[in-house]
This record gives structure tokens, sequence and C-alpha cells, in this order.
């Protein structure tokens, strides 16, 4: 950890003087806040980076859907006055070329805005002035800030603000890759485009390549060829200084596959730096729920064996970069931190102090945060008025795998309306989640009317019963096309929905979002997040570990 301290002495050639004495850390990547905002479906943060990371605030973008990042990439270039040239698909290797120029467009962006915040001066209402007061409490960095703005004017002020503005860091644009979302990708005459090409390391080459110094987030279980795929990126291996210029982030449900992946990852010279652990309940997205284990055990799993689990992954790391001939001196940095129904500020501190954690995360109840999210305003006023039976878990996603839902999406209207149209299913055009080949040679997504069709027309021909048919038939019929879903909301907030694009937005929020029931600022959730405001006074709301046991 990075610790800041000050001093009464007011000799300016000791760093004092209301100035920062910044102790060197061995790591050069700390954070200022004491959570991350986790990745929102595919669309919903997008582009939240622009919006929090010049306060210092980590978030995650989806970098699953190649052509969301280039219609985000033109949006917000023209927004900006830059000039935009396209990446069309016949270009080769696009899908890669296409998200690394977005993430460096954003890094161009993010890096602009902060310069412009940390060149302003001090005065009441200014975003500099924003940047301090929505760190926690007991941040020394704010603690500096308070004590700087009860300076006099004058030469020692101006010299507490330089060193101040020294000390103040960017949150990172870290990204997501759904690591088993690995489509296998061909030519227009059916060659196969090879290994490189598939969907989730033509990803991973993206946030390699890209001028980002950030972490990926590994999610969705282990996918060996990808895992090996990272070892070929200098990025991921200490420089000289025992630094990363791109890290790793496993998000992991239970000790046991955390440690598992982690040591494969390390026989290759590959360094965990986080474990992100997430309930696999209590969670917006898909919930990878773990047989009989609930959060607190799985984190007091992490807490007892955090320093073993170290020690022995960096034998097995370093035996690693010994064959590469690196080097690297220093013990490598390892956070371990929680997300998925985190609700109150009492909650966030309990589990910091209690498991030892390095942070945590919030991600849907960032969903009623325009400021911060892409959701559209018909399926914002929704959120902030459902009421807790209109969050339910569902057999929704293709991927096979329970899917947080809301009741009352226009995806959800409008799935029903075709199946009463006697048209099931959905048009499948972008094709990122087709795995099925139960009829066909190429696979198919389980949500397209194709499969559908073929699955009812198999379903007919079994004349069962009308109770066991009409099962049949909904857990058909349930799966929704998330693909396109997941992004309209964006496309509608943004005014880029083209003109034939369905309007149906999809959306999975985690059940904790229930208990928040009104649309607020930004400012009103940090403060919420660090107990400066209670946004949930009306509302009894059970903790966080007795609402996932329910769950």
């Amino acid at each position: 950890m990075t610790y800041i301290t000050f001093s009464s002495d007011l000799n300016t050639n000791k760093m004092c003087s209301g100035t920062i004495i910044l102790a060197k850390s061995k790591y050069s990547h700390f954070m200022v806040h004491q959570f991350h905002i986790p990745v929102l479906g595919l669309g919903f943060s997008i582009d939240t980076p622009l919006k929090v990371a010049r306060y210092g605030i980590s978030s995650v973008v989806s970098i699953v859907d190649d052509e969301l990042t280039e219609r985000m990439r033109k949006y917000h270039s023209q927004l900006n006055l830059l000039e935009y040239h396209p990446i069309d698909k016949k270009t080769a290797d696009y899908r890669s070329k296409r998200i690394a120029a977005y993430l460096n467009l954003l890094q161009d962006l993010v890096d602009e805005q902060f310069e412009a915040l940390k060149a302003q001066d001090f005065t009441e209402g200014s975003d500099v002035c924003r940047y301090f007061e929505l760190l926690p409490e007991g941040s020394s960095l704010k603690h500096g800030y308070e004590l700087m703005m009860e300076y006099p004017e004058g030469q020692r002020k101006q010299i507490f603000k330089d060193r101040l503005r020294q000390c103040m860091k960017k949150g990172s644009i870290d990204v997501n890759i759904m690591a088993k979302v690995d489509k296998l990708n061909f030519d227009k005459v059916g060659n196969y485009l090879g290994d490189e090409n598939t969907d989730a390391l033509s990803a991973l080459r993206a946030f390699a390549e890209s001028k980002l110094n950030a972490s990926v987030v590994l999610s969705a279980g282990m996918n060996p060829r990808l895992y090996s795929y990272i070892e070929r990126f200098a990025g991921f291996s200490p420089n000289e200084d025992g630094q990363f210029q791109k890290r790793i982030i496993l998000k992991v449900s239970d000790f046991r596959s955390a440690l598992i992946q982690a040591k494969f990852l390390a026989k290759k010279g590959l360094w965990v730096s986080e474990f992100r652990i997430e309930s696999g309940l209590n969670c917006g997205g898909h919930a990878f729920a773990t047989d009989g284990f609930l959060l607190g055990p799985i984190l007091e799993d992490f807490k007892q064996n955090r320093l073993n689990m170290q020690q022995e992954l960096q034998e097995i790391y370093y035996k690693a970069l010994a064959l590469k001939d690196l080097k690297f001196e220093q013990l490598p940095a390892q956070k371990i931190t929680v997300q998925g129904g985190i609700g109150t500020a009492q909650e966030n501190e309990f589990l910091l102090k209690y498991y030892n954690l390095d942070a945590t995360g919030w991600g849907s109840p960032f969903l009623l945060v325009p400021e911060v999210t892409n959701v559209d305003e018909n399926t914002l006023n929704q959120l902030a008025s459902a009421k807790k039976e209109d969050y339910y878990l569902s057999n929704s996603s293709p991927l096979g795998v329970l899917f947080n839902n809301f009741k009352y999406s226009s995806a959800e209207q409008l799935r029903l309306d075709r199946i009463a149209a006697g048209k099931p299913g959905s048009p499948c055009t972008k094709k990122y989640l087709c795995s099925n080949t139960e009829f066909t040679d190429a696979p198919i997504c389980t949500a397209s009317s194709k499969y559908q069709k073929l699955k009812i027309k198999q379903l007919d021909s079994q004349e069962l019963d009308a109770k066991a048919y009409q099962e049949a038939f909904e857990a058909i019929t349930e799966k929704v096309c998330l693909c396109e879903g997941l992004c309209t909301s964006t496309y509608i907030k943004t005014n880029t929905l083209k003109p034939k694009e369905s309007k149906a937005v999809a959306i999975c929020p985690g059940p904790n979002l229930a208990f928040f029931n009104k649309i607020y600022s930004f400012d009103e959730m940090v403060k919420h997040i660090y107990g400066g405001v209670n946004l949930l006074t009306t509302v009894q709301r059970p903790h966080v570990f007795v609402n996932e046991l329910n769950l």
C-alpha cells in the first residue's frame, strides 16, 4: 500500500509546509478509492471510465462486442470533435483493431480530462475539489486537501496544492473478457481463421496491444487456450522495475477454482494481480452459483489461506520467470476484492476490515446513476419504481447459466409478443453466443428463431401431455437474445440506434437493486458507499449475507 503522510512542520525545504510526503511504494498501481465499478452488461458501462476515471475511480468495460466498441468510438470521436476513421469488417483482424482503437480513445480522453481537472484552481464547485471531496473520510489524501483548504493564501498554500496534484491518480480503465465466450470464426468460404482469431483471443490481443496500463478481468470460467495466449504478450511480464503494464484479475466464486486457475497461469510466468470474488447468486448478470457455498465462508477461505496461496504461487511463478531469463526482485502485489449484493456503508466497511480485503465492487446500484451508466429513460424509471419480486433468476441466457433478469424489461415483453404471434425466438445477427449443434453442423444460438423453430418441431413429435408440453415449450422459448438487448439501452441513450434496429432493452440487475428506489446522482452514490449519506433510510434491508442465504 502507498502511504501519504502529513507534517505540521512548515519548513518548505523539508517537503512539509502542508505538503505531502509520499512514501515510495513498491507497487506503482494503487487505488485512491476503496471501491470499483464492475462490468455492467455489454453497454451499460461501456464508457463509464469517461465519467468516473478522472475522479480516481476504476471501472470495467466489456470488450465482447466489437460492433458496440466501434459505434461508441464513432460517437465519442464526434462528440469530442476528433477525426474518426471507421474500421469495417473487410479490414484484416478488424475485431481486434476495433476494440484496441476504442480502448486507445478512452485512454486519450481520460488523460485529457484528468490533466484538465488537475489544472483547475481549488475553488468551490470545481472538478478538482470534487475529486478530493469524493474520497473516503479515512483517506490521508482527503485529509491533506482539507488541511490545504484551511491555509491562508500564499506560497506555502501553492506548494501544498502542487503536491496534492502530484499525488492524484486516475481510475483504471479495466476490461472484461468472458473466457468461455470464445466463438470460432471462419471466412466467407468457410475456412477457419485460426485459434488466434477466436472471439476471446482477439479481444485479449486488442487489450494487450492497446496503450492501456490496466487490468483484464477474466470471468465465466477457465479457458486454457486463452490463458496460454496471454503469455505471448510482454506487457503481462514485469519490466525492469518489477512493474506490469498489463495485469490479470480473476473473477472467481470460490477459493479452489481461484487457486487452480492462478497456478495454471503462474506456470506460464503470469501473475494474478487480483482475485475478484463475486457472490454466485447476489450479483447482476450471469449467476455462477457454487453448490452449497455462500459468500461468507468463501471469503473466510481466502482470509485464512491468503498468505499460503501467495507463497505457493510465488514459488511457481519465480521458477517460470527463471526459465524465461526474467528477474523479479520484489514481491508481486496480489489484491483480494469482493463484489455482489453490497448495499450499505456498514457492510462495505465490515467486509474490508474483517476479511482484510483491498476493495469492494458496487455494480447494480450504479444503474440508477445516469451520470455513470447507460440506461435509457424508460428502463431507468422502471428500475427506480421496481419491487423485490420484479427481479428474478431465469434461464434466459443462451449460455445455459442462470441469469438475473428484470420482469418488465422491453426485451422480455418482446419475447412474449413473439411467442403470442407464433414466431418465438430472435434474429441472430451477432452470433457471439452460438454454441448449439443439436440440429446443425455450424453452431447456432438457443435464443435464435432458427433453433427454437427446430426444437419446437422436435417437441411436437413427442406426443406429450399438455402440462409436460407446456413446460418444455416454456423452457425452449425462455431464451432471449442478449447480444442485441444488452447494447440497445446504450444506443437509445446516445441517440445512435439505427432505424431498423430493435428498441427492446435487456437488463440484468442483481436482486440487491430492489432496495434502491430512486434515481441518484454520482456524488450521492459515492457518499452512500462511504457512509456520508444513507440512501436506504426508509428501507428495511437484511444484511448482504442474509440476502444471499434467502436467494
